[in-house]
Parts: C-alpha cells; structure tokens; sequence
C-alpha cells in the first residue's frame, strides 16, 4: 500500500494518486495545478486559483476515496444521476497565505475553501482515513483539524515552540504524529502527547508510517520513518509500551536529502517493507527489509535509479536529468517514475531486475517535450447566438453595444506575409528620450525621481556601466543621497561599497562626491555591513587610502600656511609699490570778506598786542637782573659770616656787633 502523498518541500509539490497511481498532481512555481494522466503521459487537468501569485501552493495531498454525496447538492434529473461508488475526488492545497484550497478532480473546479486557521504558510496537510476531517500544520507553530463537512475548524492548538513541519496519521486514525523540534505522537481523542522522539538536528521534511498497527499489542509493533533537510539517513522508529522508544532503531543511507517517499506497508511481522527515496541529487533508491527489532548497521539501497539524457551533436557525454517522484506499483514489481521538467514531466513504468544495483536509463526527453491535452477535458464552451436575437448589454437603456463575434481563428488574415518583430527590433523602436515642447517637460529633460535614482544604481551595479553610475553620482543634493541608499536592496549594498572606493582613489573632486555616498551608506547599512564576515577585506583599500591621507594632510596644511604667508605678503608689497603720490594742490579756497572798521580795529588791537609783549619781555629781564643781585648779596653775606667764625669774631656779643655795624 502506498503512501497518500510525498513529501517534497525543496522542490514543486508533486504527488502521485494513491492505490491506482492513474494520476500525478503537480504544483508549479506560479502556482498553477496540473494533473497528468500516468496511462496517456497526458495533461488531464489544470487549475489556476485566483491568488495563484500571491498565494503559490506549498504543499498537496490526495483525499481517500469517497463517494460523491457531501455537501449539499441540487436535485439532478435522472439523465444526470451517476451510479454511488468510491472514487478519487478531492485533493488538498496548502498555500503561502496560510489557507488550503480543496479542488475536486471530478468536477474540474475548486470544492471548497478553508481559512481562518492559520496565519502563516501551511507546510502539510493530511487526510483522516475514516471520518470526514482535515489536518493541516503551520509556521504559527499550530495544527488545526478541519471539519470538511461545515467547512470551519474543529480543534486547534498548539503543538511546538516553533513551526510544525510535518504531519502523518497511524492506518487506523487515532494518532497523529506532528514534527517541530522533536517529534511528537499525539492521541488525537485526548489532543495530548503519547511520546516524544529525538533525533535530527535540522528541521523534519517527511514522516510516514510503515506498518500497520497490530490489533493485540495496542500501540507497540509501530514503526515510522522520518527524514530531515540536510541530512542523509532515514531514520526508523518503534513504537514501544516501555518508553524505551526515544532513539532510532533502524536507519537507510541516503546519497543526499530526501524530497520524495513513498512506501509499501508490511501487513505482518515477516512481510518485507519496500521503500522508494528519490534524493535531491536527482537520484532515486529502493529498500526492502523486514523490520525486526533493532540494527546497528545502517542499510544501504538495494537498487540505485538514474536517468540520464543523451548528449547533444557532437557530445556522447550523457547528462543527469532530475527525478521529480518515484512510487511503487500494487503488485509491487514495476516502478513509476516522473522525471523532466514541471512544465511537461515524462512518466514511466518500468521494471528493474533484482540482480541490478545500479541502473542508468538513458532517455531523450527533449524529443516529448510537446504539451498535449486531452478535448474532452477542456471546459471553455464557444456560445452560440441566433441572427435575430437581441442582445442586452449594461449602459444605458435603449442604447446597446455592437456584437462582433470574431472567431479566433480569423483575427489575422490568412495568408498574410506580416512578421512579428522580435524584441530587440521593439526596442529600437522605443524612443527613451522626453518629447521636445511637450508641455510639463523641461528643456533638460524631466528630473530624476528618487525611485528611479536607486534603479539606475542598482542596474548601473549589475551592468557596470559608467554612465550610468557617472550620472548618478554626480549628484550634490544631501537628501537625495540619503533617500536613494535608503532605498537600496540589501545586495546591492556591497558592489556599491567597492564601487565607491575605486572611485575615491581617483581626481580629488569625486573623492569628495563619493564621501557623502559613502556617509549615507554607512549610516543607513551599518547594521547589514556589520554581519558580513569578509568586510575588512572589502574596506581594506578604503581604510588604507583614507588612512595615508590622513597623515599627509598635516604637511600638507602646514605648506599651504607658508605659501598663503609668501603670497599675501608678496600681494601687499605689489599694492605699496603702486600707489600714487599725493597731489599737494587744494581742490577749494575759501576766502572771508571783512570792512574797512574792522581791518583797523583789528590793527590797533595787533599794535597793542605788541607793545604788551614787548613790555613784558623788559619786565622779565628786569625781575630776572634783581633777583641776580639778591642772590650774589646772599652770597657775599655767607662768606663774611663764615671769615667771622674762623676769626673768632663769633665770641662777640650782639650789642658790639651792632655797635659795629
């Protein structure tokens, strides 16, 4: 018995029907859902969601077999009736946004939709084998069981610290294994853990059950895989009652990391479990081993698949084609194989010879990469109108619209020699540069918006092209500055950052251009520069250019100091040397008139004047004659005195001295 779908969280989400494998549901990167007929290698359906851009598929899964009565339905007329029976119907979308699409393969259309339970990207969801519910695991670190019959949730909670990558039901519905940190078997009556399993370092990529559940032993005899991103073993696990169970029993080596598993449940004890691993190395491997107990040694494939594609003209060199899904028919004997490209997988059943380790199928997939679909499949019905009917169209009454119903075959005339040009051809013919006097255009052509500043970067960056990146920064404006690296991408920051030190090492005055770019880099990026681990290498050059400028900008300055002193004093001897002499001539005489009274009172008044002067001019010598006299008197009277005293003369009274005198 195959599993319900694979995982394959690395590539498109793919998956092959389950029992029969008569179709492989493939996901492709914008979304779209396409389902290719195995028989016929055919396209058999394709859906497009309506938010199939936004919200691309991250994961699908087939629902069990149903019978087509759910939900409510309207009466069909008895031509319409179809036959009860089980048959392959609905297929579960988990997408980016958090909500899971239910497409029904039956009506070629979506079933249903399942919001409101996650807030971020589904990373799996899986069907209950029995009852009519839904389990679905997030990066909001929650699992969430879906009520399909209301279409809401029926049960949430929590599951791990972190995000819940994947998810797997035992055969018989009661337990629920879920994937986070550890791996976790929940008992889906109780929502609690039943046991814990610790194992893989990186994240968990798929879990699937191996065995059945035996009916006597309760839950021990269990066994399931896991396998993680990074990681190149298998690892197998058992269920066990004395809780001895938390390290894996078994492990299969693997080339690389799993993207697709699919299986063969043993029934019993004895019955050998078949498994097919296709790895990211484009490589697919088969396991058969009877789980038994423990094993030290780790098993290895007993088959190796590739497929590889011839070489072109001239090359015999063959090259790997990669294996998209592998699955394992119910007899157990023949392999289906999808490889190629999503676009137009190629799928084969083949049969490999048990002796064989390794097979190498050599296939020329580019001779069936043509897209074929089947006419019955596709619902695009052409309406046919009668000549004389009236046709009502929006607007306003009594006015009506043409009705030009033109085939799609006659939009370009038969037989006409028109070409389409290619696009190099288009281009040219583009003209990039602003019309002349078209109004609200300047004569130098429109400014440069800060939004394009920071595209012409990047594809100045990307192309290396100097005019490009000449144009931009020759800019001088500060806030255009900031706001283009404000607006930079983050790998654009680096190339940017070396652009701009060769730049600086070129004429004096870009060096000071490239300063202010630098300085909005390193003030909006610093955060982003800081974790690469190979910036001293890049700002190597800078450093040491800014570092030996530096120190030659002391001499530098000091020369300049010197040479503005020569200079100036140079410039001042030049201006003394060439200034003029004085002119000693008057530029105005003023000359007062006076009367005849005046002139001669004025005269009297200057004789007076001189008289005065000469008077006291004979005055002072007079005053100066007698105090000449006084003085040598003064003199002559000291010297007696003293010629008295040698004498004796000093012994005399007062009264013969007078009587003398």
């Amino acid at each position: 018995m195959a599993s319900d779908g694979g995982s394959c969280a690395l590539v498109s989400p793919c998956a092959f029907s389950p029992k029969s494998h008569q179709y492989l549901a493939l996901s492709t990167q914008d979304g779209r859902l396409r389902l290719w007929d195995t028989l016929s290698n055919t396209l058999y359906q394709e859906y497009v969601p309506s938010a199939h851009l936004s919200a691309t598929c991250t994961c699908l899964a087939w629902g069990p077999c149903r019978t087509i009565k759910d939900g409510p339905q309207r009466k069909k007329r008895k031509s319409e009736v179809v036959p009860h029976g089980d048959q392959l119907d609905l297929l579960a979308l988990g997408t980016a946004a958090g909500t899971i699409l239910l497409y029904s393969t039956v009506k070629g259309q979506l079933h249903s939709k399942l919001d409101g339970g996650h807030d971020s990207k589904v990373n799996c969801v899986r069907w209950h084998p029995e009852n009519n519910c839904l389990y679905s695991c997030s990066d909001d670190s929650r699992i969430v069981e879906w009520d399909l019959q209301t279409g809401k949730v029926k049960c949430k909670w929590k599951a791990d610290k972190c995000a819940v990558s994947c998810l797997c039901l035992s055969p018989d519905g009661k337990m629920l294994l879920s994937a986070g940190q550890t791996i976790k078997m929940w008992d889906l009556e109780t929502k609690e853990v039943y046991r814990r399993f610790t194992g893989h370092a990186t994240a968990v990529s798929m879990l699937c059950f191996a065995t059945t559940r035996p009916p006597t032993r309760g839950m021990e005899g269990l066994y399931f895989l896991s396998g993680a991103a990074h990681d190149r073993m298998l690892s197998v696990w058992q269920v066990r009652s004395d809780g001895k169970d938390k390290n894996a029993v078994l492990s299969f080596t693997l080339t690389d990391e799993p993207i697709y598993v699919d299986l063969a449940m043993s029934q019993s004890k004895d019955e050998a479990v078949k498994l097919a691993v296709v790895c990211k190395d484009n490589q697919m491997h088969l396991f058969e081993h009877v789980l038994n107990g423990h094993c030290k040694k780790p098993l290895s494939p007993s088959c190796s698949v590739q497929v590889a594609s011839p070489g072109s003209v001239g090359d015999s060199v063959p090259w790997p084609v990669p294996i998209m899904a592998a699955a394992l028919t119910i007899d157990k004997q023949a392999l289906l194989l999808a490889y190629g490209s999503g676009l137009q997988p190629v799928i084969e059943r083949t049969t490999l010879n048990a002796g064989e380790t390794h097979v190498c199928l050599v296939r020329d997939i580019q001779a069936s990469l043509t897209l074929r679909t089947e006419t019955t499949v596709t619902k695009v019905k052409t309406p046919t109108v009668k000549a004389d009917a009236k046709l009502l169209v929006p607007g306003l009454p009594g006015h009506s619209a043409p009705n030009k119903s033109t085939p799609l075959e006659t939009k370009r005339k038969p037989g006409s020699d028109t070409k389409e040009m290619s696009i190099e051809e288009r281009l040219g013919v583009i003209d990039l540069s602003p019309a002349e006097g078209h109004k609200g255009v300047h004569k130098g052509g429109l400014p440069l918006q800060t939004d394009s500043f920071a595209v012409l970067l990047v594809q100045g960056l990307e192309s290396s092209d100097s005019n490009i990146l000449n144009k931009v920064f020759q800019t001088k404006k500060e806030v255009l500055i900031k706001k283009t690296v404000a607006r930079l991408p983050i790998p654009a920051v680096l190339p940017l950052v070396q652009e701009l030190s060769k730049r600086m090492q070129g004429h004096p005055y870009s060096g000071v251009l490239m300063v202010r770019w630098l300085k909005a880099v390193f003030t909006f990026h610093a955060s982003y520069l800081s974790t690469l681990p190979s910036l001293v290498s890049h700002l190597g050059v800078l450093y040491h250019m800014i570092e030996s400028r530096v120190k030659m900008f002391h001499k530098l300055s000091r020369l300049h100091g010197k040479l503005y002193l020569l200079i100036t004093q140079i410039a001042a001897t030049d201006k003394s040397q060439s200034v003029a002499e004085l002119d000693q001539t008057a530029k105005l005489v003023y000359e007062e008139d006076s009367s005849e009274e005046e002139e001669e009172g004025t005269g009297d008044e200057m004789l007076a004047e001189e008289e005065d002067s000469d008077h006291w001019e004979e005055e002072e010598e007079m005053k100066e004659v007698t105090e000449r006299s006084d003085k040598g008197e003064e003199h002559n009277d000291e010297e007696m005195n003293m010629e008295n005293k040698l004498n004796g003369d000093s012994d005399l009274e007062p009264d013969n001295e007078s009587e003398e005198e």
